[in-house]
């Protein structure tokens, strides 16, 4: 990794491409720089102008006749590489690159590639192209071609866009979250989001890291970052975006048709604590919410409202996102119907408006005695704080009172953004109060407050479960992978292979009745063409199945034990290009790709992070026994998926793809009765 310093702390700055027609990417640059208050050299090049905007300016780079921290190249794509050349040949130490680079590809490959292997052999980060730039606002290192607000104020939140637009509209936000650092990372040519990430870690004023992302370049240089991000104990909120690079391709197991590019970064955001997520409407409540610095300390919301209609309202909304409402104490109740008016419930969510009579003393006294609740974490006011014919700042006095009173984050809910008092909304905010600005994306984001201090929480991963597998050839058969996964650990049943009649008898006499008959050819869904068949109570019933399938299928047969339960679950490794292997955990049997319920985990898996990937299936009910069934032995199951997850971080080198379908779970225990392997091409 080239360091970043000589591009986002610069000292000295040539523009190439500098200009004084108003609105042009090259008088842009130079103004931005200029009116944003950068300290350094300023090097304008133009061969037609004298000065640019009141400074010297130069025929071309190599008449500056220095070397310089940064380059900025302001020119279309037919001068890029010419450019490109002279910023290495003067020893400059970064580039930026607004245009596209798409140019006619020659001998030395495309222009893009031309670009990078120039800038890489002279030592040159680049930051773009198809790029708006960057700014660093606690630095006053503004590189952007494009009008970006001079009022900007240095804060703590970190803006790293592969959307040049949405970099744009972040720093136009009107709702006082503040950066430090905001990239339009474009194409990375030869520096990538993990590289902004690592560099902004090292920030002091680092609070929060939000990334508008459309696919990752490296990897394991992003993991390095999340966990770097993880360690610091500094939120990362993702908005991912792209369809499955998977889509129409061909599959051969159940797993890879399950999973996609979309449920492997499920999978990494899961793994590092990221919070996804899923409109810029979202992720502004979010940021903002972190950004003000308070942690939950609880997972339980407490709110205060002034309707008992949009009281409701959050009621229904928080059931649906699955934030969860405690009910509060005594010692809360009680300080609640202390100072409510008749009629009105002392229970949370709380109706505090009745009369009106003394609403800033008895809002503040609700929302103290809900947030001195030990189930609450988190305390909002829900109200519309919409603009008075006469000004009145009880609300917020309210709410500014509250938060000087407690350490548990405090914030303004409203439900309709347009409807927000911006004088009132400003002055919470310039007291540390979030005003979050919609009623689902304001709870999204106090959900991802909870969400950090449970993950948080999180043990380290406990100490493996089975000692390394000697990898070496991948096994070749059901029967063989079943007893690659038993040698995990891994309950599977009693198992026999046989080719005839007399053989198939004596197999049976050792696994016992009843058993279950399947062909052993190499068929990918057998049950799907008649190649399994269940419960066979006795030597002639079982004769006369063989005779059939063996017509059909051929004469090599497994037998195994039958197994009950009472829910099955699918278990599968996929190999993913980016990350590695991957743990599908799903609903099982004939059902698993029918109704897609999933979800999807990076090894290794402790039994912990299994149960709560368990927690997130959709049939997770069934495991607790439905229509009068036993409840499933949940401990048995999680042991299952963590066992796995070791055999797939031990194989996946060997492997592609892995599908453990179904794994049988009762109340006596979680037992794998079929598998099948696809090794790696």
């Amino acid at each position: 990794m080239m360091s970043l310093d000589p591009m986002l702390k610069a000292r000295s700055v040539a523009v190439v491409g500098a200009s004084e027609r108003t609105g042009s990417v090259g008088d842009q640059t130079v103004r931005q720089l200029v009116s944003g208050g950068f300290a350094g050299e300023v090097y304008p090049v133009n061969p037609r102008h004298d000065t640019i905007h009141g400074l010297r300016a130069f025929p071309s780079l190599d008449a500056v006749g220095r070397s310089v921290d940064l380059a900025v190249l302001a020119v279309g794509n037919d001068h890029l590489e010419t450019e490109m050349e002279k910023a290495a040949r003067i020893g400059a130490r970064s580039v930026v690159v607004f245009a596209s680079c798409v140019g006619e590809s020659v001998a030395g490959g495309t222009l893009r590639n031309r670009l990078g292997a120039l800038a890489s052999e002279a030592g040159m980060p680049i930051c773009g192209g198809n790029g708006m730039g960057f700014l660093n606002i606690e630095d006053r290192v503004r590189i952007c071609g494009f009008f970006q607000p001079e009022t900007l104020k240095p804060g703590g939140v970190t803006f790293l866009s592969h959307s040049g637009s949405l970099f744009s509209a972040m720093l136009h936000n009107r709702r006082g979250i503040d950066f430090n650092l905001v990239v339009s990372t474009g194409l990375e040519i030869n520096t990538t989001m993990d590289d902004y990430m690592q560099w902004a870690l090292e920030l002091e004023s680092t609070r929060v890291l939000a990334l508008f992302l459309e696919t990752i370049r490296n990897p394991d240089g992003f993991r390095h970052a999340l966990a770097e991000a993880e360690r610091r104990d500094i939120p990362v909120v993702a908005l991912k975006v792209g369809a499955s690079r998977r889509g129409g391709e061909a599959v051969a197991t159940h797993s890879e048709a399950l999973a996609g590019n979309d449920a492997v970064y499920d999978a990494l955001f899961d793994m590092f604590g990221v919070h996804r997520v899923w409109s810029m409407d979202e992720m502004a409540d979010t940021v903002e919410l972190f950004a003000a610095g308070r942690r939950a300390t609880a997972s339980g919301l407490g709110a205060v409202h002034d309707s008992g209609g949009e009281r409701a309202l959050l009621i229904d909304t928080s059931d649906r996102l699955g934030v969860r409402l405690p009910s509060l104490g005594e010692t809360a109740t009680a300080r609640l119907a202390a100072v409510l008016d008749p009629g009105l419930e002392p229970a949370n969510p709380v109706d505090a408006w009745g009369t009106g009579r003394d609403a800033e003393s008895v809002f503040v006294e609700c929302m103290l005695a809900v947030a001195d609740d030990p189930q609450v974490g988190a305390v909002t006011f829900s109200v519309d704080l919409t603009p008075e014919e006469r000004p009145d700042d009880a609300y917020s006095n309210a709410v500014l009172a509250v938060a000087a009173d407690t350490d548990k984050p405090v914030t303004v809910l409203g439900n309709v953004t347009t409807a927000l008092d911006p004088v009132q909304a400003a002055r919470l905010r310039q007291g540390g109060i979030p005003v979050l600005e919609g009623t689902e994306t304001g709870l999204r984001a106090l959900r991802h407050v909870f969400d950090h201090h449970r993950h948080a929480g999180r043990p380290s991963l406990a100490a493996r479960l089975s000692p390394p597998a000697d990898v070496s050839a991948v096994p070749d058969g059901e029967v063989a992978a079943l007893r690659l996964v038993s040698s995990y650990g891994i309950p599977i049943p009693r198992l026999e292979t046989a080719r005839d009649e007399p053989s198939l008898l004596e197999a049976a006499t050792r696994v016992g009745y009843p058993v279950v008959l399947k062909t052993a050819g190499p068929i990918r869904h057998k049950a799907e063409v008649g190649g399994v068949i269940l419960g066979i109570p006795g030597p002639g019933p079982l004769l006369d199945a063989y005779r059939g399938l063996s017509a059909r299928l051929g004469a090599h047969v497994v037998l195994a034990e039958m197994i009950t339960g009472s829910v099955e679950i699918g278990l599968g490794m996929i190999r993913d290009e980016q990350f590695g292997p991957v743990i599908l955990l799903s609903a099982g049997g004939t059902m698993i790709e029918v109704i897609g319920d999933r979800v999807a985990l990076l090894p290794r898996v402790d039994r912990l992070g299994a149960r709560r990937a368990l927690d997130r299936l959709r049939i997770r009910p069934m495991l607790d026994g439905v229509g009068g069934a036993d409840p499933v032995d949940i401990d048995a199951v999680a042991e299952v998926v963590a066992r796995f997850s070791e055999l797939a971080a031990d194989w996946s080198g060997v492997i592609d793809a892995f599908d453990v379908n179904p794994v049988i779970a009762g109340p006596e225990g979680a037992v794998a009765v079929d598998a099948l392997i696809k090794a790696r091409r």
